[in-house]
């Protein structure tokens, strides 16, 4: 064999893996799941995908919660944006559609939708356009520690009303017991209180109220009511020492480990605050208690109407057709059957609430279920300029620093200056 012909041959050797590479098809994924569990299961997913669909492959990457909410609306403005990520729908969703960043993915879906939650859809379709797949729904309340609770002589059960919970909060003091464990510094933890207590007290037609500027909007009696009894709690000092400093994580895992008696949570939290532990162990499933929100006497709202999300995956402007083929599987029967059955979510797949093993996330799942107004966490549906004001305020309400007045008047302020 000349010279020449061994030099092209080898040139040949060195391009080829060069176009087989170029053929590939990457699919960025960006995601915030802190449990590694949950996480191995998505790569297992991933794996599987790649496998049924050759040419393609998945590329995870991971943005911590609050991280990943600071640098979303750069990232989505670059050219190396993720082609899947994740989103809480509302307001927020509404500006990425408006800022040109999403894809309409409404064709590509089909009647795919039809396998989902109509409620779920509904939280990612905009003007009749779809831009994403739910594949959660979560709901917020008060997680416990039973051996906590025993120890104060409270029992989680009997706690019904705003009043019943203040005297919880009392009787562990009384104990030596630091009776609710809350990450402050990242302030959303925080506005669920305020949130919550509107939902109790303004109910539906509170919350469609003050979105049509109705009674003073978010200065209705009902919202300053809201941080008049949020304040009522704040002045019991209920919070573990330097509550402001804590990120959520920090304290997810402070209540995993046993140092405080509640954390107002979302349901997921029932798998993080294992993952969160020192020990990766945290509380077990018999020593871990729930109770919904408490109910506020005279509030227009139903006991059993429920704050929480409806979380899912987004397109972004220009990804390849497989994020839409992927995020169908994602959310496919099996995969959410798989998920549920780990209890590591409540799945949106009509039918695959069924393969839940816990009877706390079947508890959540009938929560739920039963609910007549599910209300999105108002600092992603009111959208990211309000909905930071929203944390802003309560965070300085709790750290007395606001009235419920002044929180009130600054998060009407923020809506009608955006809108």
């Amino acid at each position: 064999m000349s010279i020449t012909r061994r030099i092209l041959l080898a040139a040949a050797t060195l391009v080829l893996p060069a176009r087989l590479a170029a053929a590939e098809t990457v699919v960025k994924w960006l995601h915030i799941e802190a449990n590694p569990a949950q996480v191995k299961i998505w790569e297992e997913v991933a794996r599987d995908f790649e496998a049924k669909t050759p040419g393609v492959k998945i590329e995870m990457s991971f943005l911590e919660n609050e991280a990943y909410k600071a640098k979303a609306p750069t990232l989505l403005q670059s050219k190396e944006r993720p082609h899947i990520i994740y989103s809480w729908a509302g307001g927020v969703l509404k500006a990425q559609v408006e800022a040109g960043v999403l894809e309409d993915i409404t064709t590509a879906v089909g009647d795919y939708k039809s396998n989902l939650s109509a409620a779920a859809v509904a939280a990612f379709t905009l003007d009749g356009k779809l831009y994403g797949l739910p594949h959660t729904v979560s709901q917020v309340g008060f997680m416990y520690n039973k051996d906590l609770f025993a120890k104060a002589g409270v029992d989680g059960g009997k706690i019904a009303t705003w009043d019943d919970l203040l005297d919880a909060v009392r009787k562990l003091k009384s104990a030596n017991v630091t009776p609710i464990v809350v990450g402050g510094a990242d302030k959303w933890p925080l506005h669920f209180y305020w949130t919550h207590l509107a939902v109790r007290i303004g109910g539906k037609a509170g919350f469609q109220a003050a979105l049509a500027g109705k009674d003073g909007g978010f200065e209705s009696p009902a919202y300053q009511r809201s941080g008049e009894l949020f304040k009522q709690l704040v002045d019991l000092q209920p919070f573990q020492t330097g509550f402001l400093g804590f990120k959520n994580p920090q304290a997810v895992g402070y209540f995993g480990d046993g140092k405080a008696a509640m954390i107002l949570a979302i349901s997921s939290f029932y798998h993080t605050q294992r993952a969160l532990a020192a020990d990766k162990a945290g509380i077990p499933d018999d020593k871990i208690g729930w109770f919904n929100f408490p109910a506020v006497p005279g509030g227009k709202g139903e006991a059993s109407d429920t704050l929480g999300g409806m979380n899912g995956w987004l397109v972004t402007k220009g990804a390849p057709k497989e994020a839409v083929a992927f995020i169908k599987h994602f959310i496919s029967a099996d995969v959410q059957k798989r998920l549920a059955a780990g209890n590591y979510l409540i799945p949106t797949y009509q039918g695959a609430e069924a393969g839940l093993g816990s009877p706390f996330m079947r508890n959540i799942a009938h929560n739920i279920a039963v609910s007549k107004y599910h209300q999105n966490f108002y600092d992603q549906d009111l959208g990211p300029n309000v909905g930071r004001v929203v944390n802003d305020a309560t965070a300085e309400l709790a750290g007395g620093t606001m009235t419920p007045k002044q929180v009130a008047k600054a998060v009407q302020d923020a809506f009608v200056q955006g809108n």
